[in-house]
């Protein structure tokens, strides 16, 4: 006997098309929540790599500045100084770098929802 891609068999699907309909609306249905599953997934693992990609930049910083305090020969105030204020700028930048990619996931998210629907 010949059976449907649901594994319903046609004798089945003939005498019970209701249940045959409501089948088929339910493998419909499957897929695209898993896809919105798939979709969140995804943004949340952009997030993640964003805040990774912050963390390193304030390590890096930190880094530098312990290199910068640490040089063997006589610093002069002017020189630490300088020295904390590019750090200081680097992590700025690096902040507002994230901020402008957590600004652009909900728009990317809310994107790729769209779509799966």
């Amino acid at each position: 006997m010949k059976t449907n891609p649901f594994g319903m068999d046609l004798g089945m699907m003939n005498a019970n098309p209701m249940l045959a309909w409501w089948q088929q609306q339910w493998m419909k249905g499957v897929n695209p929540m898993a896809r919105m599953q798939a979709a969140w997934i995804e943004s949340l693992a952009e997030a993640m790599e964003f805040e990774a990609q912050f963390l390193k930049a304030v390590a890096e910083s930190g880094q530098q500045m312990t290199e910068c305090l640490n040089n063997e020969e006589p610093r002069t105030p002017q020189d630490v100084h300088a020295c904390y204020q590019k750090l200081v700028q680097q992590v700025t930048d690096a902040q507002q770098k994230r901020m402008e990619h957590a600004a652009r996931l909900s728009h990317d998210f809310r994107k790729r929802l769209w779509e799966e629907i």
